[in-house]
């Protein structure tokens, strides 16, 4: 009797045992796999290629922004007892600040300059002798590209061009000049309030002063809806002359005037604005000395790789 329970217990034992073992073998099984290696995101390779020639940039011969950076940059020089400017042959001009713009922003190997107010995200503009281009540098004189806005006149001044003068000089007007990224050229500006006058005033002049300029008339209107405004961008030379002629009442100037145009001109400094050296965004230079920049548009560098 003894040993056919323990035969039962023994056969017991064996079933139970054969249950777990299958079971186990049913399991996937719980070893730790191992890791798959993290692939890191692969930074876009530069396509920049510094072997390429530079796209010399430039403003027509008729821009006040191309006289005042010729001038600092030492690209206009002396020759005898005339001044030559050596711009690069080759160079491409343009006729606007948008131009130089867009030439530069569809070009990854150009280089162009324009007003400091009307730099954007579509290019890049660089340090010149490590000095970032900036309001506070501008003031400081630290950053040293830098030119006056002029408004210019006859000297013989309607009171309705009289009236939009004190308003560009006024509280309300050195605003938006601050507002537009440039710089305030008056100390101590006073308020302004309507005049109640009506009449045209026709302005000429710097493709850089006229989108500020556009600005100016729009507010002005607001206070003097009677009066109307003519404007043409068509360069700094263009509206010193046409101040001079009297053809228009008031000449747009981003270059100082010569001394010839001084003689015949009442000057009033609209703002002070800083020249902006730019790239595409795809260029990898975010600093160049003055002597670079004068060597790339007079033609002695002519690559990249030339600069240091």
């Amino acid at each position: 009797m003894r040993n056919r329970k323990l035969l039962f217990i023994i056969a017991a034992v064996l079933m139970l045992t054969l249950v777990f073992v299958g079971c186990a073998k049913e399991q996937p099984s719980e070893q730790p796999q191992p890791q798959q290696p993290v692939e890191q995101p692969q930074q876009p390779a530069s396509n920049f290629d510094a072997d390429k020639d530079i796209t010399v940039v430039a403003r027509d011969a008729a821009s006040g922004t191309r006289g005042a950076f010729h001038e600092i940059m030492e690209i206009i020089q002396k020759e005898g007892d005339t001044t030559v400017d050596k711009l690069v042959v080759g160079a491409l001009e343009f006729d606007g600040t948008d131009k130089v713009i867009t030439a530069v922003e569809q070009d990854k190997y150009g280089i162009g300059y324009i007003s400091l107010g009307s730099v954007s995200e579509r290019i890049k503009a660089i340090e010149v002798n490590s000095v970032e281009p900036t309001i506070d540098n501008v003031k400081s004189g630290a950053y040293s590209v830098a030119r006056p806005f002029l408004l210019v006149t006859k000297g013989t001044e309607s009171d309705l061009v009289k009236d939009f003068l004190n308003f560009t000089e006024s509280i309300e007007g050195q605003k938006i000049v601050n507002d537009r990224n440039f710089i305030s050229a008056v100390d101590s500006p006073k308020e302004y309030t309507g005049s109640g006058l009506s009449g045209t005033i026709k302005v000429a002049g710097s493709t850089s002063v006229a989108p500020l300029m556009e600005k100016l008339q729009e507010e002005y209107n607001k206070l003097n809806p009677d009066v109307k405004f003519e404007m043409q961008a068509n360069g700094s030379s263009q509206g010193i002359n046409a101040a001079i002629d009297g053809s228009y009442d008031i000449g747009m100037s981003s270059r100082e005037l010569k001394d010839e145009e001084a003689a015949q001109l009442n000057r009033h400094v609209l703002a002070i604005d800083g020249i902006a050296v730019i790239v595409n965004n795809e260029n990898p230079t975010d600093d160049l000395a003055a002597e670079d920049i004068t060597a790339i548009y007079t033609g002695e560098k002519t690559a990249w790789f030339e600069i240091e």
